[in-house]
């Protein structure tokens, strides 16, 4: 008569099984496109490698991808013959991918893991592909030749940092992010209007270094170009500690906006057994936790228990979320054309 230890352990076994027979059972190859350079670097050994750990039979191939933009167009035009299974990258630009059909509708039913993300982040992909990573636009500075500090937006404004600046402009969603910054920094709010963001930025035009930052803000400060720039709260708290200090974050006190990764599960995948299960680890807890403690993102599932010094550093810190402007990017998509457009025409031309 089998005993009551052994009952349990045949039990146990056979509760375990099916993750076991759906781990062993997933096999061939998919292919990841997002960011390339830190982003893929550290995504890698945060999140892709721990799922190949768990998926021997998977192959996972990262494929820088650019910008959001050009992933969409790579995407776009591999529409009749799919080769990519997943990508992450911004809201803005995933939002024209679900309008297109280029990626599927997530259904809690096939995916339990959204029910475990914050709802910010299941409303930014709708029905479709939800926030992965949650961050913040900063100001990044040299903490070296940058004296005094910046304290503030408004700084940005100060007569010696002539030329000593590096603005990414609309498209890139960091403009479209200044913009709203900008414009609520001179009392107004961008949902109405922009014009007094735009007069704003016509006056630092003649400031500005470069528009398109090439290849980032925070290299241009390292290399000794700039002493100010646009860019991403992650990335910068990385490249400070990678720097020793040497780029500086600010959070400006006129405040910010949040900005979004989605993760997307292209439709007609070939693999898509394997891309969903990808996506599912991906916005799991333990991915979540791995990736916000290695980069500082700020994770998207609401019940990943993350280090709280790593927390403090990243866009879910109390005083990040106090700080940020209410800003909704399917309606940003809407007019970010005629942002653009005005960036181009009362902007950069006043740079010339």
């Amino acid at each position: 008569m089998p005993t009551r230890r052994r009952l349990l352990q045949t039990g146990l076994a056979t509760i375990a099984m099916p993750s076991v027979l759906r781990a062993q059972s997933l096999s061939g190859q998919i292919t990841l496109m997002s960011y390339s350079g830190i982003f893929q670097d550290n995504y890698t050994k945060a999140v892709v490698e721990p799922f190949l750990a768990a998926n021997p039979g998977v192959k996972v191939n990262y494929a820088p991808g650019g910008t959001s933009a050009q992933m969409v167009g790579s995407v776009r035009a591999q529409k009749a013959d799919p080769q990519i299974d997943v990508v992450i990258m911004d809201v803005t630009t995933s939002s024209i991918g679900n309008i297109e059909g280029l990626f599927e509708k997530l259904t809690p039913a096939e995916f339990p893991v959204l029910e475990e993300l914050a709802p910010e982040a299941r409303a930014a992909g709708g029905e479709f592909g939800p926030a992965v990573t949650f961050d913040h636009l900063v100001l990044v500075y040299d903490t070296q030749n940058l004296k005094p500090p910046i304290t503030k937006l408004a700084d940005l404004w100060r007569p010696d940092l002539k030329g000593q600046l590096a603005l990414s402009a609309p498209p890139n969603i960091q403009g479209l992010a200044l913009t709203a910054m900008v414009e609520k920094m001179e009392g107004g709010d961008h949902r109405k209007s922009i014009d007094a963001a735009m007069r704003k930025l016509k006056e630092l035009a003649p400031s500005v270094n470069t528009f398109e930052p090439n290849p980032d803000g925070y290299s241009l400060i390292l290399n000794g170009v700039v002493k100010v720039a646009t860019g991403w709260n992650a990335r910068s708290q990385l490249y400070g500690d990678q720097s020793n200090g040497r780029i500086g974050t600010l959070l400006p006190p006129e405040g910010s906006v949040f900005q979004i990764n989605t993760i997307n599960l292209t439709a007609g995948s070939k693999n898509r057994a394997a891309a969903a299960a990808f996506v599912k680890h991906a916005l799991s807890q333990s991915a979540q936790k791995a990736f916000t403690e290695r980069m500082f993102y700020a994770p998207t599932n609401a019940r990943a228990q993350i280090d709280p010094k790593a927390v403090a550093r990243t866009a879910a810190a109390p005083e990040s979320r106090a700080n940020m402007i209410p800003v909704d990017w399917n309606d940003i998509l809407k007019v970010r054309d005629q942002w653009n457009n005005r960036w181009r025409r009362e902007v950069i031309s006043a740079a010339r």
